[in-house]
């Protein structure tokens, strides 16, 4: 990718996609072309292809794969041996997944030249948001960023997530400025390893800046929700810091404290009575749009698993800030944008830009409204594979990459949904991660099955003025039959802070019902008939429960950046956190419905 296309911006950004998306065939076979040259010598290649560069033999010899498959050629490369094994450009750093979907981050190979791939992308995102959102050049962003210390491998190759990747980078630290991208944040608070320090700084950067701020945002709506928690928490101690003129002396980064000291070095009482009002109401609904008044929308990741976080950020808004959904990106590989960001987040869907990888897609059967997905370890034909323009409307596919970087016929494990076209370039609809399943025998219930049951009794709350915030789930087989547990942290009247509202125990005995009538008909066959799955818990949590979920993973090596629930615990000692913190039970009453 040619340094101009970095410059791709406004009017010309817009024409780009259309030149992208109107050839995507030609443009996705051109990039597949180019991989096989610039790779064909490596190791992993040679052993399928003999040194052939051909597309024919690309697609009849290379097998699709899982990460366990390529991750003992990753590892050789981190203790030491050459990029050669997998990719013909010096490998320059290994990004890390968040790690909380799976048992372990997965390290994945990046060259210099993905950065300006994931710069592209990004430099599209503000000309699609001006279509829909005019003006966003006339104040200020309040976007909170976050980095994670990085680590080194043993042969000294940086270690770190993809978005600590790029924040580090030259294209972010040394980007020209620009008034659609004018962030309230001081880089330095960005910067900071320490994620409290880091986000007290953005946060009250932030509310020094209320008047400006147009735009609201974090990576992901858990991380956007968690800083709303932990505005509850230092609202006071902003107020004292801008009353006074002084940083609370708990902010001990000495790049933190100089960046900011030019924001609050001058006293602003009025300011601070501002937020202590706004602030001190009993209620917190529509707290955002009184906080920051010109804001006009929030961005964040909401499809997927974020889509619980969706009722919260409604109610904070008070269902006035549209939720926007942006890009569809991954540590593998960069995919695509959302051309009508303003959609309803239901009808998120993304269209993948040919030039970012070579993609293609494993079909996917569906039966009712389950999907029937290929096990993580199954075999999967190279004959069954489609291309990119070869998918066809409303079906199912697990999408498979290849990429420069030396990821051959990778399989992602994302489920998406064909919803249209634009151009010859398909649009997906994000369904679910396809290994995240609970399962106690022959049952398996996906991450979209879990989620369409949650939606459906979290509805039984509302009456009571209480809000499902956050959950996870497992399966306990400690005895037998083994059972479906989940974890509920809840709030009562918009108060994160209250934990002394009352429990009815009918109510969430319904909502243990109301999960399991909404889950699949294998699993209520396995509950009511085979009797070989017990009854389904409702753990209800102390507030602040997931926040130290959170925590915990982030000690283990997430990021605060691309940290999601994970929506099925396999961590012991995430559980045990868990378990420590429940103060309520409730199973279901009886079985739910089943006909054979």
């Amino acid at each position: 990718m040619d340094g101009k296309k970095l410059e791709y911006k406004g009017e010309e950004a817009l024409k780009e996609i259309e030149r992208l998306t109107a050839k995507a065939g030609r443009v996705q076979l051109d990039i597949l072309k180019e991989i096989l040259t610039r790779n064909s010598k490596t190791e992993y290649l040679s052993k399928y292809m003999k040194g052939s560069k051909d597309v024919s033999d690309f697609k009849l010899c290379v097998p699709v794969i899982n990460y366990k498959a390529i991750q003992p050629y990753i590892k050789r490369i981190t203790n030491g041996e050459d990029s050669s094994l997998i990719t013909g450009h010096p490998i320059t750093e290994i990004l890390c997944s968040s790690g909380t979907s799976g048992r372990e981050p997965k390290m994945m190979p990046s060259i210099a030249e993905d950065l300006d791939r994931r710069t592209f992308l990004y430099n599209l995102i503000m000309p699609i948001m001006n279509q829909y959102v005019p003006g966003l050049d006339e104040g200020k962003a309040m976007f909170l960023y976050f980095v994670k210390a990085e680590m080194s491998t043993p042969c000294g190759l940086p270690a770190r997530t993809v978005l600590t990747s790029y924040y580090k980078s030259s294209h972010f630290k040394c980007r020209s400025p620009d008034p659609f991208n004018n962030c309230t944040s001081p880089d330095q608070t960005i910067f900071c390893n320490d994620s409290n320090q880091s986000m007290y700084c953005q946060l009250l950067s932030g509310i020094v800046h209320r008047h400006q701020v147009l735009r609201l945002g974090a990576v992901f709506a858990s991380a956007f929700l968690r800083a709303i928690s932990f505005l509850e928490r230092n609202w006071i101690n902003f107020c004292n810091d801008i009353r006074t003129g002084q940083l609370d002396p708990l902010i001990t980064d000495p790049e933190c404290r100089s960046s900011m000291a030019p924001l609050i070095s001058v006293p602003n009482p009025s300011l601070a009575d501002e937020i202590n009002e706004i602030c001190s109401l009993p209620s917190w609904k529509g707290i955002l749009c009184q906080l920051w008044p010109k804001a006009k929308y929030i961005e964040a990741v909401v499809t997927g698993s974020m889509a619980q976080y969706i009722p919260a950020l409604e109610y904070y808004s008070d269902g006035k800030l549209p939720l926007v959904c942006t890009m569809y990106a991954s540590s593998e590989c960069y995919f695509g944008v959302n051309l009508k960001p303003l959609s309803d987040p239901a009808d998120v869907s993304f269209t993948l830009l040919p030039n970012m990888g070579y993609f293609e897609f494993i079909p996917l059967r569906e039966n009712g409204t389950r999907l029937m997905n290929i096990d993580d370890d199954e075999e999967v034909r190279n004959d069954k594979l489609v291309d990119l323009v070869q998918v066809s409307l409303g079906c199912y596919y697990e999408l498979v990459v290849t990429t420069f970087a030396g990821l051959y016929r990778h399989r992602v494990g994302d489920v998406l949904q064909v919803t249209g076209f634009h151009n010859k370039a398909p649009q997906f609809r994000f369904i679910c991660r396809r290994n995240v399943v609970l399962s106690i025998d022959t049952d398996k219930t996906n991450e979209e099955d879990l989620h369409k049951s949650v939606s459906v009794a979290k509805k039984l709350l509302k009456p009571f003025n209480a809000l499902l915030v956050e959950y996870t789930s497992y399966a306990d087989t400690s005895r037998l039959p083994g059972h479906y547990v989940m974890y509920w942290e809840i709030i009562y009247h918009g108060s994160m802070l209250d934990s002394t509202a009352p429990l009815d125990d009918k109510v969430m005995q319904e909502c243990c019902i109301a999960i399991e009538e909404e889950l699949d008909y294998i699993y209520r066959r396995c509950r009511a008939y085979d009797k070989s799955v017990g009854p389904l818990e409702i753990r209800v949590v102390e507030p602040g429960s997931f926040d130290a979920l959170m925590d915990y993973f982030i000690s283990q090596g997430g990021s605060i950046n691309q940290y999601k629930t994970p929506r099925c615990i396999k961590s012991n000692k995430a559980l045990k956190l868990l378990d420590s913190n429940v103060k309520a039970c409730f199973f279901s009453p009886r079985d739910p419905k089943w006909i054979p």
